[in-house]
This record gives structure tokens, C-alpha cells and sequence, in this order.
């Protein structure tokens, strides 16, 4: 989060101004920008994990902790999500350096399309799919290139 929106966000959560967002700040704020209620013993738990100097309160810097650690959660669970995605569609094959590789093949992605009810493709439209995306031209996805596509 850019600096002005974070200070935005706090001043949007403290609604008496004084600088400090308390636990029935953070509830109300929560409540609504969640649109679900958050019990003030929830928010108070919530408080404590990132008020460093124990006053109670949250200061801009300790709030943008919290914000922060929201939005790696956030991008910790997409990775996860596209992580599984990316299994779906993935083959593993052994190296002769016995490393295993996993990647999107042709015939893994017809093969998954096939499974999940999509109208039959060929190898050849599949090799055309992939070759949109993949960046190193090996003939496969990796999973940094399904990544890159699946935010295209």
C-alpha cells in the first residue's frame, strides 16, 4: 500500500483524530469495511499482535504493520490458490540429473481440459495456449509462467 492510502486508510480508522486508533476504532473500522462484526475482545487480540510500545493503542506505523501483514497474508493465500491451479494442470517428470520438474505440458493441459469437461482440443491447440506464455521457450509452463499468465 502507497504511503497516502495507508495514511488514509488510518485516518479513516480514527475517528477521534487524536493519532491512535483503539480497539473499538479498529472494531467499527473493521465492521465496516469487512461488513461483518467483529467482537471488541477480537479486535483488542488483533491490536495487541502489532502494538509494539504496549499502550493499547495503534500508532500510523504499528497500523501499517497490521495493514501489511493483511496483504502478505492476502498474497501468501493467492500463491497457495495458484499453486493448486497449477497442480491441476501440472505433469512431474524426472531429469537425468534426477531432479523432478513439474510443468504444464500439451498434454497435461489436454488432458486436464479433457477431465474438467471443456470441448476436445488437440495437442497442437494446447502447444498454441502454452506458447503464449511460455517465457523460456521450452514448450511447457513452469509455474512463474502460469503465475505471470494468470495475472495477465
Amino acid at each position: 500500500m502507497m504511503a497516502m492510502e495507508a495514511s488514509s486508510v488510518f485516518a479513516a480508522f480514527d475517528k477521534d483524530g487524536d493519532g491512535k486508533v483503539s480497539a473499538s476504532e479498529l472494531r467499527c473500522g473493521l465492521v465496516s469495511t469487512l461488513g461483518e462484526d467483529v467482537s471488541e475482545e477480537d479486535a483488542a487480540a488483533i491490536l495487541a499482535t502489532v502494538d509494539a510500545d504496549g499502550d493499547g493503542l495503534l500508532s500510523q506505523e504499528e497500523f501499517s504493520k497490521l495493514v501489511s501483514g493483511a496483504q502478505e497474508q492476502d498474497d501468501a493465500d493467492k500463491r497457495r490458490c495458484l499453486m493448486e491451479a497449477f497442480g491441476m494442470y501440472a505433469s512431474s517428470s524426472s531429469t537425468m540429473d534426477d531432479t523432478t520438474t513439474t510443468m504444464i505440458t500439451p498434454a497435461s493441459l489436454r488432458r486436464t481440459l479433457s477431465r474438467l469437461g471443456s470441448h476436445e482440443m488437440g495437442v497442437e491447440e494446447c502447444r498454441a495456449m502454452i506458447c503464449r506464455f511460455d517465457l523460456d521457450g521450452d514448450g511447457a509452463l513452469s509455474f512463474d509462467e502460469f503465475r505471470v499468465m494468470m495475472m495477465a
